[in-house]
């Protein structure tokens, strides 16, 4: 049963996306920018609906009362697709930073440019790294917007050591905003590189926003401190449900660290 409903929200997921992105499309480009962002949010929210009636599993996500109004950085754990799509619909005005590349795919690539998204181009770290802040910059200046990072860059299993990347306490620096810090185990039931979808609760939570103005080794310690600990309780709660998912080898390794 599990592969089944698996393969069955796959399969509806990708329908439900090219349908909707041929559906939506005029109303799309042709609307204003924040009309627009009807149409990735309703999409995110019927990808969220299909996954719970036909994977069965939840998303429960709080902690909105910690998001900050204006210009922020979301920081959420990265761990699977599920944390790609399922924050920005809690955003005014969410700002990706992704791969040039990905611009130039028919379609998907518009759909982007359309939302002002920061593309960047492969190469030097530090030239990268320059052009994202001055992009950022430029777009918070004319409305406040929301930028999602991932601290850690690429996806990682559930319960795996923290690999946070430097470039995150580069941009807190020079943005001079908040920093939300999400936490999650999504990977527990949405695994990266795996087509297989494990029937529960997603728990996600807002932690309390890092407030600007702090030394960067402070900052930090704060942001890995503040995510892997809601991360580890969100573990443990998993493997304690009536029916948890399969747990990796990482998310047993931690589950033993930390005694549960």
């Amino acid at each position: 049963m599990l592969y089944v409903r698996s393969l069955a929200f796959n399969f509806a997921f990708y329908v439900n996306l090219i349908v909707q992105m041929l559906v939506w499309t005029p109303f799309y480009f042709l609307s204003p920018r924040h009309r627009a962002w009807f149409v990735p949010k309703f999409w995110s929210r019927t990808s969220m609906w299909l996954y719970d009636k036909i994977a069965g599993t939840r998303s429960e996500i709080t902690g909105l009362e910690n998001l900050p109004e204006g210009s922020f950085i979301l920081a959420p754990k990265h761990q699977s697709f599920w944390d790609a799509i399922a924050f920005f619909p809690f955003l005014n005005d969410p700002l990706y930073i992704l791969k040039r590349e990905l611009t130039w795919i028919p379609f998907f690539g518009w759909y982007i440019m359309k939302m002002r998204m920061i593309p960047v181009d492969r190469g030097s770290r530090s030239k990268a790294l320059k052009a994202v802040v001055a992009a950022t910059k430029q777009e918070m200046a004319r409305n406040p917007r929301q930028l999602i990072i991932y601290p850690e860059g690429t996806r990682r299993a559930p319960g795996d050591d923290p690999a946070y990347k430097y470039g995150i306490v580069e941009i807190y620096a020079q943005l001079g905003v908040p920093v939300v810090p999400v936490a999650h185990v999504a990977g527990l039931y949405w695994p990266r590189r795996k087509f297989l979808r494990y029937p529960g609760t997603i728990k996600a939570r807002f932690l309390p926003p890092i407030p600007p103005g702090l030394a960067k080794d402070e900052f930090m310690a704060r942001l890995i401190g503040d995510t892997e600990a809601a991360c580890d309780e969100f573990l443990i709660d998993a493997a304690r449900a009536p029916h948890p998912p399969a747990l990796p080898p990482t998310a047993v390794k931690r589950l033993r660290e930390l005694g549960a």
